[in-house]
């Protein structure tokens, strides 16, 4: 007859074993913690909840892409504080990959100068602090540029001042919003689609698809079909001074325009260095093949280098935007509004500590959790498939 093994000497019952302890002792720290913070919150008259999100917010927000006003609730306060964050991280990410990868790129050229610049702009800007870097962006605003009433004029209708970048647009609808998503949409789902679909035509048939005119039509088509639907408005506003500043137009405040060039520029010079080395680690051959079978070095590139550095360079260009985004937060040492700031002053107000810290720290977790999981559907997508 087989004897039974005692479980101390089972490792899948120990196992067993162990995580039930575990899971008991981060239990009771948990409820310990939870129990301490509403006793100390009742000892101090602190109501916990979110319901003073429906009061009265009672502050201003100096720029916001939705209309908010001080008499509005602090969750549209938030709201709006959250939309100005996602406004600098999704146009911060875009310039920073596009920055990134032209540096890239250079620093490898054959081009004495054209490399040694590129590496020096590298080298200068990763090793000043990004905080340093804002509150010179910002100082060269608000001291260099001259006030409204002398705004330089570099082209008709755009004015450059001490309070920003004022230029034509149209005037504000709510339709430009739902264009504006599409735009994004068909970047971000109907062109990868269509690349996909004219791959595995080729693929199949050995027929190369006319998808780059597919993709422009998309482009074109899906965000005039929702401009069409909204009622087309077509109303230009040209900016005009009236008083102390400028009516009419778009305004990119100097918050905003410092914020976003120091977050592109700082992390440019990191997703430059991704490249190069991504770039690099293309065994020196592929290069040699490409030229004897008379492709030119931009095709050689294009066709045959970047797609195969791209599996080297994913992964940590998603650190990268990641850290963009996180960087953002930065914002609150220039004045931009962004969740923080929002937040910090929604903070001041209530006194709800625990709820709004948790509110930032939910939003920049759905952020960064959101653009992993982009990056890492687009890094499956382009990975090597063994047969």
């Amino acid at each position: 007859m087989e004897e039974k093994t005692p479980f101390w000497q089972d490792p899948k019952k120990r196992g067993i074993v162990y995580q039930g302890l575990s899971l008991a002792l981060i239990s009771g720290v948990g409820y310990y913690l939870f129990s301490n913070t509403q006793a100390n919150l009742a000892k101090q008259n602190i109501a916990s909840g979110f319901d003073f999100l429906n009061q009265e917010a009672g502050f201003d927000i100096s720029e916001s892409i939705i209309d908010y006003f001080s008499d509005d609730s602090y969750a549209r306060a938030l709201w709006a504080g959250f939309l100005n964050t996602f406004k600098v991280s999704l146009v911060g990410n875009v310039l920073a990959v596009i920055l990134g990868g032209v540096v890239g790129i250079l620093s490898i050229s054959s081009n004495w100068l054209v490399s040694r610049i590129s590496k020096s702009y590298i080298e200068l800007v990763r090793n000043i602090p990004l905080l340093l870097q804002l509150f010179f962006w910002y100082m060269l605003f608000s001291e260099t540029f001259p006030g409204v009433n002398e705004a330089l004029n570099p082209m008709p209708g755009v004015f450059v001042s001490n309070r920003g970048v004022v230029i034509p647009a149209f005037e504000s609808h709510p339709i430009w919003m739902w264009v504006m998503l599409s735009i994004l949409a068909t970047v971000v789902v109907v062109i990868p689609l269509i690349f996909n679909w004219g791959k595995k035509k080729k693929e199949e048939t050995g027929i190369e698809k006319p998808t780059e005119v597919l993709m422009l039509i998309a482009l074109i088509l899906i965000p005039l079909s929702i401009w069409l639907i909204g009622g087309m408005p077509n109303k230009f506003e040209v900016p005009k001074l009236e008083g102390f500043n400028f009516q009419g137009g778009f305004t990119l405040s100097p918050e905003y325009i410092s914020l976003l060039l120091g977050l592109v520029l700082y992390t440019g010079a990191f997703i430059a260095e991704i490249v190069r080395a991504g770039i690099l680690s293309v065994n020196k051959g592929q290069w040699e093949a490409s030229e004897a079978l008379g492709l030119s070095g931009w095709r050689t590139l294009t066709l045959v280098i970047i797609p195969q550095a791209l599996r080297v360079i994913i992964p940590p260009l998603t650190s990268q935007l990641l850290n963009l985004t996180k960087n953002s937060s930065l914002a609150v040492a220039i004045a931009y509004p962004d969740f923080v700031s929002v937040a910090n002053t929604s903070l001041n107000q209530t006194g709800q500590a625990i709820e709004m810290v948790g509110l930032i720290m939910l939003v920049y977790l759905t952020f960064s959790l959101t653009t992993s999981a982009l990056m890492n559907w687009y890094n499956n997508r382009i990975k090597l498939t063994e047969r």
